[in-house]
Formats: C-alpha cells, structure tokens, sequence
C-alpha cells in the first residue's frame, strides 16, 4: 500500500561499478591481533584487564541471535579463565545452559576510548559455593567493592581460548 505524499525509496542505495566485486582490505594488525597465548598476555593487555571497567559479555540465545549484556570480569590468565558473577535465574545463564554440556561459545569485552580487549571461549555454570566465593573475592578485588550478598548466585566461567585487543 502506497500512502499519499510518500515516495518509495530503497532503505539503501547501493552504487555498483561494471566487474567483479572488490574483496575488502585485511583490517590492520592492531586492530584484530589474535594474542599468542591467552595463558600468557602482554604486560599491556594484563594491565588494561586489571583496570577497573564495566565489560560485555555475548552469549547466544537458542534462535542464534547474539544476547549482550554489561557485566563485571575477571581475568586469571595463569589458570586461563575468565569469570562472570551472576543470578542463576538470568537470560545469560539460561542461554548457556540451553547449549548443551559442552558449554557454550561466549565472549567478554571491554574497552575504553581506543582501547579494547576481547577474551572469547567455552561458558559452563559453576554452583558450587567455593567456586562462588572465589568469583566472588576476585570480583571484589578487581571492581574494589564486595557485591551485595545473593543466594542465587553462580558463577559463569569461561576457559578462554582466545584473545583479541588493542590495550
């Protein structure tokens, strides 16, 4: 239906040139630089995670489309694993749990002005009150403040096999 007045235009005007199409430029090292060894970080990039910043993390809801969300991370590069404090009754956790016992494919982000650090890596849901009471002090130490208490907490922890950054 065509409402009065109205001009149908495309939602974008694409200009194409006779030949072939162009394959894009390889962005720029610095830009996507997978790290060597996500167990063994540059001073830089271990320094940036250290800094006190609020990150992303993505999980995949069932249908495949990305679901992202602000949250607090911490890094241990030495065990490597990064982990996510949570409620258990959240959509994140319910998104990993939807994967399956594999785990699933998430990834933590953070960044400030040109900055940015990206840790990707297989999510499980960690219970047990040790595991949670060590997320916990990690948390703590890293965001210098002590999350208010929660009984329905868990931990979200990654064992990371990736890490990308310009930090």
């Amino acid at each position: 239906m065509r409402l009065p007045g109205r001009v149908d235009r495309p939602a974008f005007r694409v200009n194409r040139l006779p030949g072939p199409p162009a394959t894009a430029p390889a962005p720029p090292a610095a830009y996507a630089s997978p790290m060597a060894d996500v167990r063994n970080p540059t001073p830089e990039y271990l320094a940036f995670w250290r800094e006190r910043h609020v990150c992303t993390l993505t999980t995949l809801r069932p249908d495949g489309t990305p679901h992202v969300v602000p949250v607090g991370v911490t890094y241990d590069p030495e065990a490597g694993v990064a982990r996510v404090i949570t409620g258990k009754g959240t959509r994140k956790v319910a998104n990993i749990l939807a994967a399956g016992p594999e785990g699933a494919r998430v990834a933590v982000c953070q960044m400030h002005k040109a900055r940015w650090a990206t840790l990707e890596g297989r999510a499980a849901i960690r219970t047990e009150p040790e595991a949670v009471a060590d997320a916990v002090s990690r948390y703590a130490e890293r965001y210098e403040r002590t999350p208010r208490p929660n009984p329905e907490r868990i931990v979200i922890e990654i064992a990371l096999d990736r890490a990308l950054g310009n930090a």
